[in-house]
């Protein structure tokens, strides 16, 4: 017969003991933001792009400030730079060089740089700006929509699909057109941004107003909803403490992916003259105005078109890694 095994000799050993010497850091609980975080550090496309968007963001809320340090004017003609009977810039490339490395435009010679750091701001002024009353209107309605379902949903649903509908172009060309001489007390350069940021924005809502509802409708009947609904809680509390949380991965993705847009969109306004309106400096405004020169001088057309290009692949790039490092099986 096996004797029996003794184990009443045998201490257990105390979790403390188990991990005594080990480093805290390596066993301590990390939240979903830290390994949000972590995974993006591992994306090096993603985090360039993030590097592009933070230099744009601090170029464009420090213009102005460098602009009057350096003594840069973005209206100053230098018309002796420009020959008068082509109207080009004397020298290569658009008369690029030490004074001037992005070169002048042709007829009335301002620099290019200049006018590009000028217009930075207006275009990130206007795409932040209208994504906002976008995330805002489209949060609101989406989680009323998804959450409460029945008329609440079929009514905003319509009202989604009716400004899907809309034909968004010429209807911002239209309002823009007719708000150009004042309103609202505003007019001049505050009158044409706060025209872009709400035509923008408004018509842009039902985009992020759609993933939010689908969104909630498939949170709505999760646990944590349940237990909150058995405690008493009431829609408001559920919808702002319970639901919202849970949707701010989804809703700053989509927010990444819409800034692009929103830059795209002001600067085909401004392109096509309902937009900034000169003198005041915009990248849509500098490429309209290289139309006619693009033959001779066709640096005028590529700069502003590159910084366009750049910044809108970069917060595409900064978005695409957001939504890999929020949702990893969601990925491709």
């Amino acid at each position: 017969m096996t004797a029996p095994i003794e184990t009443a000799g045998t201490a257990e050993a105390a979790p403390e003991a188990l991990v005594e010497g080990v480093d805290k850091s390596r066993i301590e609980g990390r939240s979903l933001g830290r390994i949000a975080w972590m995974r993006l550090k591992r994306d090096r496309v993603a985090m360039a792009g993030g590097i592009v968007v933070v230099f744009l963001i601090l170029t464009a809320a420090l213009s102005r400030p460098i602009q009057a340090i350096l003594g840069l004017d973005p209206n100053k003609l230098n018309q002796d730079l420009v020959d008068p009977s082509l109207a080009t810039p004397y020298g290569s490339f658009g008369g690029m060089g030490w004074d001037h490395p992005l070169g002048v435009e042709p007829k009335l010679g301002r620099d290019i740089a200049t006018r590009i750091l000028e217009g930075s701001w207006v275009s990130l002024l206007v795409a932040f700006g209208a994504t906002m009353v976008a995330v805002v209107i489209g949060t609101v309605l989406g989680v009323i929509a998804g959450y409460y379902g029945k008329w609440a949903d079929t009514i905003i649903s319509r009202t989604m699909d009716t400004f899907l509908a809309f034909p968004v172009l010429l209807f911002a060309i239209s309002i823009s057109a007719a708000l150009q001489g004042g309103a609202f007390g505003l007019k001049g350069l505050e009158l044409h941004i706060g025209v872009l940021i709400f035509v923008i924005g408004f018509f842009s809502w039902p985009y992020i107003g759609r993933i939010v509802r689908g969104q909630t409708i498939s949170l709505r009947e999760r646990e944590f909803v349940e237990a909150a609904k058995s405690l008493g809680a009431r829609g408001p509390f559920i919808l702002f403490r319970e639901l919202l949380p849970n949707l701010v991965g989804p809703i700053l993705v989509y927010s990444t992916l819409l800034i692009p847009t929103n830059i795209l969109f002001e600067a085909a306004l401004s392109f096509l003259g309902v937009g900034i309106q000169p003198p005041q400096a915009s990248w849509g405004g500098m490429l309209s105005s290289a139309i006619d020169y693009y033959q001779v001088d066709p640096m005028f057309m590529v700069v502003p078109g590159v910084a366009i290009f750049l910044s809108v692949l970069a917060f595409n790039l900064l978005g695409d890694g957001l939504r890999d490092a929020l949702d990893p099986k969601g990925r491709r």
